[in-house]
């Protein structure tokens, strides 16, 4: 199947992926984690700290054939109030020589009423499973739109993510920023005040100077985590894909290093006053490892599955056991920061 869908256009592809975990054509099964492997964070246990990035299944529609496959927690959306097409075709590109992909989805969903439908009947709950939410490309009200999409699914997921940072909806970046950031956090902790953990999800090219500003400004308005990173705009010069010039951002395997230096920094500058999930480039079990000695308590991944196939959570599990193993750690939190200030360094 993966042989089929890699000669498909990636957009189509995606949807064919996800139709094929909804009508349970994909036979995941959930043997026991190793036990080194099991974590813990914002007071809820995890099984492995290897979870599904949000993009995947926006709707929230595949929820059971996504928690077969072993990845300790599952993130859905973008979610957007208002349902919205995205930007237009083509949006979606490979870059397979690089283990890459550019994207300008533009947060198309099927909007609020739709994705709080599917959770109300979700059935699957010993995964944990987080809410990505956004605010739609047009007629957005950043402080009255993230606070209602918290209120509206903060009684059906363990966690939820506020996205200020995809680069494909016009001056979203600009809300991960001081005041603005600050505004929006206020108002939805006004209105939801007993809210699941609340944690944002930030880019990549943050400056030094903007990095610190953001971890202060999550930290005193009661956010519990980091999501380091999105995707990135920029483009390194070692792409060889004809597509690596593509408007959008870019993840996968070049995005590894830029994401794990600033997880690192971004680690340091929280001082313990932060939990992290680190996204970005991850392949391996090694690669896992390294954004747990980065700071991240958890990691995610969503790009190399798309190549691999969903066979790569029980991969990555069974490397990542062997890895800390290896390493001497007794189990995954042991980990978590262990090599913090020389992997901030490394970009």
């Amino acid at each position: 199947m993966m042989k089929l869908l890699r000669r498909i256009d990636p957009e189509l592809a995606h949807r064919a992926a996800l139709r094929a975990l909804q009508l349970g054509l994909v036979r995941g099964h959930r043997p026991e984690d190793d036990p080194i492997l099991g974590t813990d964070a914002f007071d809820l246990p995890f099984r492995n700290p290897i979870g599904l990035a949000a993009g995947f299944d926006k709707n929230a529609e595949a929820l059971g054939g996504l928690a077969r496959l072993g990845f300790g927690f599952v993130e859905t959306g973008t979610v957007t109030p208002r349902a919205q097409a995205g930007n237009p075709r083509p949006r979606l590109f490979r870059l397979s020589e690089d283990g890459a992909v550019v994207n300008r989805m533009g947060f198309n969903n099927r909007g609020l009423d739709a994705y709080v439908a599917r959770l109300k009947h979700r059935r699957t709950r010993d995964v944990p499973v987080g809410a990505n939410i956004g605010i739609n490309q047009s007629g957005a009200d950043p402080e009255r739109d993230y606070p209602m999409l918290l209120s509206a699914v903060a009684p059906f997921v363990e966690y939820v993510v506020i996205n200020v940072s995809s680069p494909n909806t016009a001056g979203l970046r600009d809300l991960q920023h001081g005041d603005r950031l600050g505004a929006i956090l206020r108002a939805a902790v006004r209105r939801v005040p007993d809210h699941p953990p609340l944690l944002v999800k930030i880019a990549p090219d943050l400056s030094d100077d903007e990095l610190g500003a953001t971890v202060e400004v999550c930290i005193e308005n009661g956010v519990q985590g980091l999501i380091v990173s999105n995707t990135t705009v920029q483009r390194p010069a070692a792409l060889r894909s004809s597509h690596a010039r593509e408007p959008g951002g870019l993840s996968g395997r070049p995005l590894f290093a830029l994401s794990t230096a600033m997880l690192a920094r971004a680690y340091l500058l929280a001082r313990g006053r932060l939990t992290f999930v680190g996204v970005g480039g991850i392949a391996s079990g090694e690669d896992a490892l390294t954004k747990l000695k980065a700071g991240a308590t958890l990691v995610q991944l969503y790009t190399a599955m798309t190549f691999e196939g969903p066979g790569i959570a029980s991969r990555l599990k069974r490397e990542l056991a062997a890895a800390l193993r290896r390493e001497g750690f007794a189990n995954a939190r042991e980990a978590v920061g262990a090599e913090a200030p020389r992997l901030a360094a490394i970009a």
